[in-house]
C-alpha cells in the first residue's frame, strides 16, 4: 500500500477488512482456541512498519516487540508480567489510549469488544 509516485496514502483504519487467524496454541489461555487476530501493513515510515492490527474478543498471551499503538475501536486490558525485569502493570484499552510497550515484554491481552489499534513498530 506504499505510494510509489509521490501521492498522497490513505487507508479507512475504521473500516478496512482485515483477515483473521487462529492465535497460536502457545499464546492461548485456558485452552481458547476461539480467539483470532489479524493485521495489515500499511507501509513504512523512518525505519518503522506502520499497520492495523485486530484481536477478537477473549484472551491470549504474547512476548511483546518494541512498539507505539493507539486504539482505534474496542475495549480491554493489557497486562505486563512481572518477568523479564518489568514490573506488573495492567492498562485499561479504549478508544484514543496511546500505549508504549517495550521488547521482552510478557503480556496478556483480555479483551470485551474486538480491538483494533494503529501501530508503530521498528522495522526487519
Amino acid at each position: 500500500m506504499m505510494p510509489t509516485n509521490g501521492a498522497m496514502q490513505h487507508t479507512a483504519a475504521q473500516d478496512v477488512e482485515i483477515s483473521h487467524e487462529p492465535i497460536e496454541p502457545a499464546q492461548r489461555i485456558d485452552g481458547d482456541a476461539a480467539v483470532t487476530t489479524g493485521y495489515l501493513e500499511l507501509g513504512t515510515l523512518n525505519g518503522c512498519s506502520v499497520g492495523i492490527w485486530e484481536m477478537s474478543a477473549g484472551q491470549m498471551a504474547d512476548i511483546e516487540e518494541d512498539e507505539y499503538f493507539v486504539v482505534l475501536a474496542g475495549r480491554g486490558t493489557v497486562q505486563v508480567l512481572p518477568e523479564n525485569g518489568f514490573t506488573e502493570q495492567t492498562q485499561e484499552l479504549t478508544v484514543g489510549s496511546v500505549v508504549r510497550l517495550t521488547a521482552g515484554m510478557n503480556t496478556v491481552w483480555k479483551v470485551d469488544e474486538p480491538l483494533r489499534k494503529i501501530f508503530f513498530t521498528p522495522s526487519e
